[in-house]
C-alpha cells in the first residue's frame, strides 16, 4: 500500500482560488492620455502571448476596449508595499457599485499614489514601471468574456518588447532565476520564491 494512501484531505469551497501567482500591474492608457496602473494576479503565458483575467468593470478593461496598448509589469517581492498602496484604489469615476461596496475608492494619480516610476515606452503609448525588473509592451488580439462568468474578461496580449533590469539579465538574452523573484499572490497574502529546487532538462542556464 502507498504511503500516500494514509494521507487525509477535506473537501472545501475556499471563497478564492489564487493558489500563488504573479502579481502584474497592469499599466493602461486613460481617455485624457495619462496612465492607469491596476494590480491583476490572474494570468498564463503561451509562447510570447500572455492571457490576462480582468474585472470587465474596472479601470483596465475600459481603457483596453478604447486603446489596444498596456505594459505587463512585473514587480519583485520588494515591492510589495507599492503595490498594497494601489489595492484600494479604482482609476474609473464612478466608483463601480460592486467595487464601492468592497471599500475601494476613486484614485487618478496612481504613479503619486504608489511611489512608483513611470519611463516611457519603445512602441506602445502606456508608461512603463522603472521599479519593476521584467516589463512587457504588448497589444491585446482577443478579448473574451464567457457567458458563465460575464464579470471578468479573459484577455489575450501579444508581447512586443521584453525589458529587464541589467541586474537579471544573463549574456543579453535570458533572464537569471537565481536573480529574479517575482512577486507571489498566495490566498490574498504576498509571497517571494523559496529556494531553488532544480531545473528542467529544457533549461538553457
Amino acid at each position: 500500500m502507498s504511503r500516500m494512501s494514509h494521507v487525509k484531505s477535506t473537501t472545501i469551497k475556499p471563497s478564492i482560488l489564487y493558489y500563488g501567482t504573479p502579481v502584474i500591474l497592469l499599466t493602461t492608457l486613460n481617455e485624457d492620455g495619462t496612465v492607469n496602473i491596476s494590480p491583476i494576479s490572474s494570468s498564463f503565458v503561451l509562447g510570447n502571448h500572455i492571457v490576462l483575467g480582468i474585472g470587465v468593470g474596472g479601470k483596465a478593461m475600459e481603457n483596453l476596449e478604447r486603446h489596444t496598448e498596456c505594459v505587463i509589469n512585473l514587480p519583485s517581492p520588494e515591492l510589495w508595499e507599492h503595490v498594497e498602496r494601489l489595492a484600494p484604489y479604482t482609476g474609473k469615476q464612478p466608483v463601480p457599485r460592486e467595487k464601492e461596496a468592497l471599500g475601494f475608492t476613486f484614485e487618478k494619480d496612481k504613479y503619486g499614489r504608489s511611489g512608483l516610476t513611470p519611463v516611457k515606452s519603445l512602441s506602445v503609448q502606456p508608461d512603463r514601471i522603472a521599479e519593476c525588473p521584467l516589463q512587457m509592451e504588448a497589444k491585446v488580439i482577443d478579448v473574451k468574456v464567457p457567458a458563465h462568468s460575464p464579470y471578468f474578461a479573459i484577455v489575450e496580449t501579444e508581447v512586443l518588447h521584453v525589458h529587464a533590469h541589467d541586474s537579471i539579465v544573463i549574456d543579453n538574452r535570458y533572464i537569471d532565476p537565481a536573480r529574479w523573484s517575482p512577486l507571489i499572490y498566495n490566498f490574498r497574502h504576498y509571497f517571494s520564491l523559496g529556494t531553488e529546487l532544480g531545473k528542467t532538462f529544457r533549461s538553457e542556464t
